[in-house]
């Protein structure tokens, strides 16, 4: 099964595809830096995602030449190792009954790999539940970008940390978030911590309940005294599926908290009073 952050089987554009073990190189990370990127854009026109990752790419991308193409030219590209490609796929787990699927969006380099799935992943962050509106997830990939970028950068000057486990350095970082404020969505958090006064009492540091544009507004102005919820789920829709909750820095972009869980009547789709208890543990 190809491993990267996540430990997922990838369901690459549109086809299933069993997926192989794979951690990026030294080299592969060392190749990145002299490829030209190209994003892959959607072919449904419905979708805002297009128009929302070029105007992204300008913005955030500077440490690589980018372009853009379509789905019918990344098929043809894709084999070329002079291009690395950002392109958003469908991802699923093994052995998982209920056939939840993502939204994922992925920094792979291109080569002579017959299938996509083969492609060196040198990143790849979770969107959005498959059936989710668009909506929940477009205002926050500014952000996701500059993650992705940084990674990248962080990987060249850190080799050593590049592992099937690198999440753990960045879960290093939960120490830093009792100086920042951590904005929350009340209808991502579960109904055990849903209100101010239930989260006091489990988290000791600063948090306000906020809006999704509040959220954004912080992304836009790269405030550096607010971390934000991406929560990723089923939305409600599915039971034992994967809820993922990452603590994102609004200014850095760094994970500051990771971790997912299984939905249940137990353990809703949401932030748990055991996650805001892990936020907690700011001395380790």
């Amino acid at each position: 099964m190809r491993k990267w952050m996540f430990a997922l089987v990838i369901l690459a554009v549109g086809a299933r595809v069993q997926a192989q073990g794979y951690v990026p190189s030294r080299e592969d990370i060392m190749a990145f830096f002299t490829t030209k990127t190209l994003v892959v854009l959607e072919d449904n026109p419905l979708l805002e995602y297009n128009s929302i990752i070029q105007k992204v790419m300008q913005q955030e991308w500077n440490i690589t030449e980018y372009g853009f193409i379509s789905n019918k030219e990344f098929e043809e590209k894709r084999m070329d190792a002079q291009y690395s490609f950002i392109y958003m796929s469908q991802v699923t787990f093994e052995g998982d009954k209920t056939d939840a699927t993502y939204r994922f969006l992925h920094l792979s380099l291109g080569g002579d790999y017959f299938r996509l799935n083969e492609m060196p992943d040198l990143a790849s962050v979770p969107l959005a539940y498959f059936s989710v509106e668009e909506e929940r997830y477009a205002y926050k990939l500014a952000v996701l970008v500059r993650f992705i970028q940084n990674h990248a950068k962080l990987l060249r000057e850190r080799p050593e940390i590049i592992s099937a486990n690198v999440l753990k350095h960045y879960n290093d970082n939960i120490k830093d978030i009792k100086g920042k404020t951590l904005y929350l969505l009340k209808e991502e958090l579960a109904p055990s911590v849903n209100s101010a006064a239930r989260i006091s009492k489990v988290y000791p540091y600063a948090f306000k309940l906020v809006t999704m544009e509040e959220i954004e507004e912080a992304i836009k102005n790269r405030d550096p005294d607010v971390v934000f919820l991406h929560k990723v789920g089923p939305e409600g829709t599915k039971l034992d599926a994967r809820c993922y909750n990452i603590i994102i820095g609004a200014a850095d972009a760094n994970f500051y908290y990771f971790d997912y869980h299984k939905v249940s009547e137990k353990s809703p789709d949401g932030f748990l009073e055991s996650d805001f208890k892990n936020l907690s543990k700011s001395d380790r």
